[in-house]
């Protein structure tokens, strides 16, 4: 089967890769839960019905997407037409993470599918019921020489890496990132590196605090705290810290009730490594809520930090977890001094009423993407591009942008045949003068 240019067979199967994940529906649920106790409502709104949804609009936009795209030709070409052709790399490897296993496992791959590509799927380890039911829907969608997955730890993602590919896309931490980068490297195989980062949030004294409390509480513990673009960290304006806290205390009891750890709808630490990894960060830290912890249900409660050092476990590197620092500013220098501290983060969020406050940070900070006003939501409008910047990641992608992702944009120029501009030939004794003022009418 041509996968490169069929592009009625690409829609086919993309139709059917749909149609089995609709069926599978209930079972990939229940993997998710079985992998690290996600809420079926997560499960559902953040994993499968977020792939259907992205699915959905591929098929029905791939017939317009695959088209050649016609472009203004440059008068120093006359006569012309000038088209951008979209055709596939080739031979693909995904490496998808574990903290959202079946979308961010899935999305790529269906971009890289709709684009023409053969693709190589390497899902997570640590998310085992979900990769093997991954596996089932591939294997029952896909034909081998097209499709296929690559279940097992490190030493498979190691070997696959050895081997030469046409494009990477790796989601998960900065430091594979810089594994995964070196690898292409050494083949110029072009990537893409969707990693992470320390995502400040910050609140001024104009922001509405009841409301601000209610969504970074959804932003920050849903998936437990295991999300690249959850708030990693609070700052918020000194005199309004007792305030805020009370709010935020307030949010996660109605969220998750008073017993957390009997609450259906928190999930769990993904396993015991990351379980002591987080645990450790709140040794000797001033708890101000939660700190409870479980090593054999791999359970931490949602827990708040008062004004952790700059320099302890908790602030130097990303969370990943349901822990919540919050820190104080009194000035614009000093929220400098602490989001200067970190690389470029993937995520930023502010929550102000102050327009001109807001739009000043944005323009003073890079980062991959954010919110004024809320948290994490930039992430489900797939107009809007996906990805980091610096550590935090290289290229983007969601909607047409994943397409675009994994599509070489081929430029071609049609030159016609009844004229024959002379100015550009050799010899070029007395054409320079003329072609200068050309291109300065130009």
């Amino acid at each position: 089967m041509d996968f490169k240019s069929d592009i009625g067979y690409r829609k086919e199967t993309l139709k059917k890769l749909l149609y089995n994940i609709q069926k599978s529906e209930d079972l990939i649920v229940k993997a998710l839960y079985d992998d690290f106790k996600k809420p079926e409502f997560e499960a559902v709104l953040t994993e499968t019905n977020y792939v259907i949804s992205e699915l959905k609009d591929v098929i029905k936009n791939i017939n317009k997407w695959t088209k050649p795209k016609r472009v203004f030709p440059s008068i120093l070409n006359f006569p012309s037409s000038d088209y951008i052709h979209k055709e596939p790399y080739g031979d693909v490897l995904i490496i998808a993470p574990w903290n959202y296993p079946f979308q961010l496992a899935l999305c790529p791959l269906v971009a890289a599918v709709a684009a023409g590509n053969r693709v190589v799927l390497k899902p997570s380890e640590l998310t085992p019921h979900t990769s093997a039911i991954i596996a089932k829907i591939i294997e029952k969608t896909f034909h081998i020489n097209h499709v296929e997955v690559f279940e097992g730890g490190v030493e498979v993602s190691n070997k696959l890496l050895e081997k030469r590919w046409d494009y990477i896309f790796f989601t998960g931490s900065v430091a594979v990132g810089k594994i995964v980068a070196k690898a292409a490297a050494e083949n110029l195989t072009p990537v893409t590196l969707e990693l992470g980062g320390k995502n400040p949030c910050i609140v001024d004294e104009t922001a509405n605090l009841k409301l601000a409390a209610k969504r970074i509480v959804w932003g920050k513990f849903i998936n437990a705290g295991q999300t690249c673009i959850a708030p990693d960290y609070i700052l918020i304006q000194k005199n309004m810290k007792v305030n805020f806290i009370s709010y935020l205390i307030e949010e996660i009891i109605k969220a998750y009730g008073k017993k957390i750890d009997k609450s259906p709808d928190f999930a769990r630490i993904i396993n015991t490594k990351n379980w002591y990894r987080l645990t450790n960060m709140i040794q000797n830290e001033h708890i101000i809520f939660g700190g409870e912890s479980d090593a054999n249900k791999l359970y931490i409660a949602p827990t708040l930090l008062e004004e952790p050092d700059l320099d302890s476990a908790v602030m130097k590197e990303e969370i990943f977890g349901p822990i919540l620092p919050i820190l104080v500013y009194e000035n614009e220098n000093d929220i400098e001094k602490v989001v200067s501290r970190y690389e470029k983060p993937l995520s930023f969020y502010i929550f102000s009423e102050n327009n001109s406050f807001a739009k000043k940070l944005i323009s003073k900070y890079s980062f991959g993407g954010g919110c004024i006003n809320d948290t994490v939501v930039h992430f489900s409008n797939n107009r809007l591009p996906f990805g980091g910047v610096g550590h935090s990641g290289i290229g983007a992608y969601h909607g047409k942008r994943s397409f675009d992702t994994f599509s070489h944009h081929k430029p071609i120029v049609k030159k016609g045949n009844w004229l024959d501009l002379p100015m550009r030939y050799a010899p070029y004794k007395d054409k320079l003068a003329s072609i200068k003022r050309i291109l300065d009418w130009l």
